[in-house]
């Protein structure tokens, strides 16, 4: 069983201020690292472009309008504080959706076992009803509820590991429970959601904070005792990971110290999940991770993991 790298060059053209850290050349250094001859095996795909139609499956039409009229023909436009686009962006955020999409179709038609969509921007900051965080479109809500809607998927889980928690994420399957949102992340941090306390409609979003400093064991601790055993309870026939790598040691933009080898570990553990009731199912697209050489390794330890290497 085979694992798919899928990517686009137009992930490139999302363009971003002067010194804005989710800036291309993190894409260049996630592609460069997937050069090497252990990844000589990766099946490599084109994203396609994603269409409007899924989009709507996690965001209204005012959303999608919204950021339409906001695209600019040159220069940048500003959404937020965080948030800018560029005349690429548009394009580069559709062939994350479309990405993650096919991702989706390819693992549940058993063609792969595990695919890696690596596209930016990222995604898991992406309200229903609101692009913010440096993200546009909810990639992996969007590849839930792909699977739910055109695979037939009754349960699907989404894991976030990013090191700020996926407000959007958690936002659109509040009130779902037929996915399982599962996310570690440090607190207090931005977007200043994600207490424990928060755990949806029907108990399905988990919630499980670091503190700033927090490093290896506290993450594994965190996996273990609150994410797989949930994950083990809700017997996911997909599972989704939103794989941001902004909890590494060297990231500017957080306090947690993980290495390359605990984003491999956590691969590996819900790869078993992912065997025992998933069908080996498991599909992965990239999120946050601002330090170029944290994010190219523990990118490269997630793929290999995936991979089985």
């Amino acid at each position: 069983m085979t694992t798919l790298l899928i990517t686009h060059p137009t992930s490139l053209l999302h363009l971003t201020p002067a010194g804005h850290p989710e800036r291309p050349d993190r894409l260049r250094a996630v592609e460069r690292a997937l050069e090497d001859e252990r990844f000589a095996s990766l099946i490599r795909l084109e994203a396609p472009l994603g269409t409007f139609e899924q989009t709507a499956f996690c965001h209204s039409p005012a959303h999608l309008q919204a950021v339409l009229a906001a695209a600019p023909k040159e220069g940048l436009a500003h959404l937020d504080a965080d948030t800018t686009m560029s005349p690429g962006t548009l394009e580069a955020a559709l062939r994350g959706v479309g990405g993650a999409v096919l991702a989706v179709d390819e693992v549940m038609s058993g063609r792969a076992r595990s695919a890696f969509v690596a596209t930016r921007p990222p995604g898991h900051h992406a309200e229903r009803e609101r692009a913010m965080g440096f993200c546009f479109f909810n990639h992996a809500a969007i590849a839930a509820r792909h699977a739910r809607q055109i695979h037939g998927a009754e349960r699907v889980a989404i894991v976030d590991w990013d090191v700020h928690h996926g407000n959007g994420t958690q936002d659109i399957f509040w009130d779902d429970a037929s996915v399982l949102y599962a996310s570690t992340h440090e607190m207090p941090l931005y977007p200043g959601t994600g207490a424990p306390s928060e755990r949806g409609i029907h108990g399905n979003i988990v919630n499980v904070a670091l503190a700033p400093g927090d490093g290896s064991d506290e993450f594994r601790d965190a996996f273990e005792i609150g994410i797989l055993p949930r994950l083990a309870a809700f017997q996911p026939e997909l599972v989704i990971v939103s794989a941001g790598f902004d909890a590494h040691w060297r990231d500017p933009l957080a306090d947690i110290n993980l290495r390359e080898a605990d984003f491999a570990w956590a691969t590996r553990k819900l790869m078993e999940i992912a065997e025992r009731h998933a069908g080996n199912r498991i599909v992965s697209v990239l999120e946050g991770g601002y330090d170029l050489d944290g994010l190219a390794k523990s990118a490269a330890a997630h793929v290999a993991a995936l991979m089985g290497a």
